[in-house]
């Protein structure tokens, strides 16, 4: 199976070609968030070095939030577009699990973190279960000091990776020796362990139903609903 595999969630950039979980090829980029400009071009010069045309991809697998609301939305519109157009399948995963998916230790709790600004996170907690992330607590847009009562009643370590820097010293004050803080290195998305883990996850039934998974509302929702208080968000995109 053809994969093009796509994260651009936060400031990173990372897209994969695939052949089932043979790399092909990969370009991942730290430098810029102007993933408007870089992300379609990328994709087609990596297409291109791996001998293949857009139309012989089969996949399309994207990391489709939490994270930046644009590298998100950017990410999820590609992927959109090039399954609806070429008339193939597309797979969602989370972007904290993808982080995740950085992290093969055994032994420890994983805890992928973007930042939410105002001690506020995007995080979720994992553990490896063959070699596959699994699920501990969801992810969730959630405070640093309501996160760490959640996590205090785990008695095995706790690895953060990600945006640590807003947050390693308090959960290092709550935590003590259970906390292991990962290498700036394991807080970077790889599109190709994206590519392989969708690999294997059921293709979305409705590719137009297909949103980002913001995990809290956009600004402009949060405006809204606070001259509308009696009103559902859902019917925010239709009333605008």
């Amino acid at each position: 199976m053809k994969i093009l595999a796509i994260d651009t969630s936060n400031r990173p950039l990372s897209v994969a070609v695939m052949d089932d979980s043979h790399l092909l090829a990969q370009t991942t980029l730290t430098t810029h968030r102007k993933h408007a400009e870089f992300l379609m071009p990328v994709i087609e010069d990596l297409v291109k070095k791996s001998d293949l045309t857009l139309e012989d991809l089969q996949r399309v697998v994207v990391a489709c939030g939490p994270g930046s609301y644009t590298g998100i939305r950017m990410a999820v519109t590609a992927a959109k577009t090039i399954a609806q157009t070429l008339g193939i399948e597309l797979v969602m995963v989370s972007s904290l699990l993808t982080l995740a998916l950085n992290i093969q230790q055994p032994d420890v709790l994983i805890n992928p973190i973007f930042d939410g600004r105002n001690q506020n996170m995007f995080t979720g907690l994992y553990r490896n279960k063959n070699g596959r992330p699994e699920t501990v607590i969801d992810d969730q847009h959630i405070n640093l000091t309501d996160w760490l009562n959640l996590i205090k009643k785990y008695d095995q370590k706790i690895l953060i990776l990600g945006d640590t820097d807003s947050f390693k010293d308090d959960m290092k004050a709550a935590l003590g020796d259970q906390l292991i803080v990962a290498d700036q290195l394991a807080g970077i998305p790889n599109a190709a362990l994206l590519g392989e883990y969708g690999m294997a996850l059921k293709a979305v039934t409705n590719v137009d139903a297909v949103v980002p998974r913001y995990l809290r509302l956009t600004k402009a929702e949060a405006d809204w609903k606070k001259l509308h208080p009696n009103e559902d968000t859902h019917d925010y995109v239709e009333k605008i």
